[in-house]
């Protein structure tokens, strides 16, 4: 265990069990914080639990489905009572889509990406807002690059990823002046297998990624990134300068950023 910016920090993480979740779990670990860690599957959860104590960290597993606002509030009252506190609430629990509008067979999928990608962050901060105020801690929102501009075959997606960042960059706004710091993180194609997992058009998993996984990011970079930005209360992180140059170029030329992300869904990078 190495001294980082996160030692005795006390964090809950949701999103835990896998890909970005689990490498920042690690990290924080190795950093000395203090760790909560949630997911909805326990065993795999667990797994990551045992994987940063033996880190030397100090980490607790709650099995969490942030999609129930009930299960949020026993989270981070589970998180309070493990811990003594709370310092830093890092919102990652996330599910995706791949699929053309038209094609869509099962629109609860739109639901369920709400429900998990906006309000489960809604429902976590909700109930760590008086903690994280008594502590002048941190929110981290892990959003995606759809959060900033829409993305063909990820229509539902980035709908939730654009509700979550006018969520925080508004709550950002409100506790000025309170101590509570709000991180908004934008990545891009990142190798976590998030993909995999991600809802088709009938509302199934598709069980391969459309991407070519080897091109992106890893999770170690990407997960080193999002902290290093949470550690010094940056209001946001977008990731990847292709990233930060549509930024640029949607305000410049629209109808370019349009041709550039279809092309990129095209190319799987």
């Amino acid at each position: 265990m190495s001294a980082g910016p996160f030692r005795g920090n006390a964090v809950l993480l949701t999103g835990a069990s896998r890909g970005i979740g689990r490498e920042m779990a690690l990290q924080l670990a190795a950093q000395g914080a203090r760790l909560v860690l949630s997911a909805r599957e326990a065993a795999p959860l667990e797994a990551v639990a045992a994987e940063c104590r033996a880190r030397g960290a100090e980490a607790f597993a709650i099995p969490a489905d942030v999609a129930e606002e009930a299960q949020c509030g026993e989270l981070v009252r589970g998180a309070v009572a493990a811990l003594g506190r709370l310092d830093t609430l890092i919102n990652n629990a996330g599910i995706g889509m791949w699929a053309r509008f038209d094609a869509m067979s099962d629109l609860t999928v739109f639901d369920r990406l709400m429900r998990v990608n906006y309000l489960g962050s809604v429902y976590c901060t909700w109930h760590a807002l008086p903690h994280l105020k008594s502590a002048r801690g941190r929110i981290v929102g892990v959003s995606s690059l759809t959060g900033k501009t829409g993305v063909p075959t990820r229509s539902g997606y980035a709908a939730s990823k654009h509700a979550m960042a006018g969520f925080f960059d508004s709550l950002r706004i409100e506790l000025a002046g309170s101590g509570v710091t709000v991180t908004m993180v934008y990545p891009g194609f990142v190798a976590t297998g998030i993909r995999e997992r991600a809802f088709g058009a009938d509302g199934q998993p598709l069980g391969k990624s459309p991407v070519r996984e080897a091109e992106v990011m890893t999770v170690d970079t990407c997960a080193r990134l999002i902290l290093a930005a949470a550690a010094a209360r940056r209001r946001e992180l977008v990731m990847t300068g292709r990233g930060r140059l549509g930024m640029w170029l949607k305000l410049l030329a629209p109808g370019l950023v349009d041709r550039i992300a279809r092309r990129a869904i095209e190319q799987g990078r």
